[in-house]
């Protein structure tokens, strides 16, 4: 491996490192259930991470430093994620004859051809999927790039926050892996399911079929809007804005005059996004809808959506089926667990192989 995407096993950390929050899970596993041992979700300041690139080291090291504390666990180990939009996949088909060092070689020339930044500032990683079909020569590889400034911003944040970053995943890999905890219901392989990621500058729609992301497509649109417009119009911090926003205790007016149109427009947006999904192709309707990120928890949002698009829509909750260690504060972790599908899914890499 080039130093990108990890290959550790044990017990990690997951980090999720936004744009207005950091959230954190740790998670063990028994045989193949997980338990939710510890998680934190602690706020940054507005101009510490910008369009997914980190712009002040310090103060998100400080913030994961709280997000442990809050967490009250000795963790020492962490995975955290690059957004997907900082990445460049592909999929290669390789001879399998290859050692693993030729091969990583190999893969070096490969993606010299359609990385667009000299080699020396990229990181790059890649894994066998397995082999092509009629063609027992050739092994299908999926290579994932990235600028190592991507990589290095969290690596330092999370070193100085007194953790070592053991591994560097990438965003969607992580709701991928979570999706089977988020929708555990058994659904037919022809099934088309979303999770619409609401955050803080971002609106991502993932459409899932199986286990496996077919659609993606993110939009500038959050809950930054939100936030600002009830800063700006009541006096309120934006700290405190997003604090009241997660225990759901705004003022009456603040929630008829601001919150209920905004939950309208979130509303259009995720109706847009599948507009522009359904026309990108011959694709059947969605058998439901989760929806995830901070800005998915504003009260009733899932109920305007089922009405307005007809669907079955839910907040995303990863561990609806989890054992939940008794210190964890069952009620906040119900309300909070739409925005720790991305944490929970970095957790979960800390078991692979």
């Amino acid at each position: 491996m080039f130093g990108f995407l990890g290959n550790k096993s044990g017990s990690l950390v997951g980090l999720d490192i936004g744009s207005s929050s950091v959230k954190l899970v740790a998670l063990s596993k028994s045989g193949s259930g997980y338990t939710l041992e510890a998680y934190a979700v602690v706020s940054l300041p507005p101009t510490a991470v910008i369009d997914g690139n980190i712009q002040d080291v310090g103060e998100v090291a400080e913030t994961i430093e709280k997000a442990v504390k809050v967490a009250g666990g000795k963790m020492s180990a962490a995975i955290a994620a690059v957004p997907a939009s900082a990445v460049i996949t592909k999929r290669i088909e390789m001879s399998n004859a290859f050692t693993e060092f030729e091969l990583e070689d190999q893969i070096k020339v490969e993606a010299d051809q359609f990385i667009p930044y000299p080699l020396d500032e990229v990181a790059l990683d890649f894994e066998v999927i397995g082999p092509v079909k009629n063609n027992e020569n050739l092994d299908k590889v999926l290579l994932v790039a990235c600028r190592k400034t991507d990589v290095e911003q969290r690596e330092d944040a999370i070193s100085n926050a007194g953790l070592q970053c053991s591994i560097v995943d990438v965003d969607t890999y992580a709701v991928e892996r979570a999706f089977p905890l988020t929708s555990p219901e058994q659904r037919d392989e022809t099934d088309l399911v979303g999770v619409v990621d609401i955050g803080a500058a971002t609106l991502t729609l993932n459409v899932f079929k199986g286990t496996e992301i077919v659609y993606s497509r993110e939009q500038a649109f959050g809950g930054n809007d939100l936030t600002n417009t009830i800063h700006q119009q009541y006096g309120m911090s934006i700290e405190e804005v997003e604090q009241s926003l997660r225990l759901n205790d705004l003022s009456s007016e603040i929630q008829d005059m601001v919150v209920l149109p905004f939950r309208g427009t979130v509303a259009q947006q995720v109706s847009r996004s599948l507009q522009f999904f359904y026309s990108s192709g011959a694709h059947n309707e969605l058998s439901a809808l989760y929806l995830s990120g901070g800005t998915a928890t504003i009260d009733g949002l899932a109920d305007q959506l089922a009405e307005e698009l007809g669907i079955n829509a839910d907040m995303a909750n990863p561990f609806s089926k989890m054992s939940v260690n008794s210190r964890v504060n069952r009620s906040r972790l119900d309300r909070d667990a739409p925005s720790l599908v991305k944490a929970c899914g970095l957790a979960m890499r800390g078991f692979e192989g």
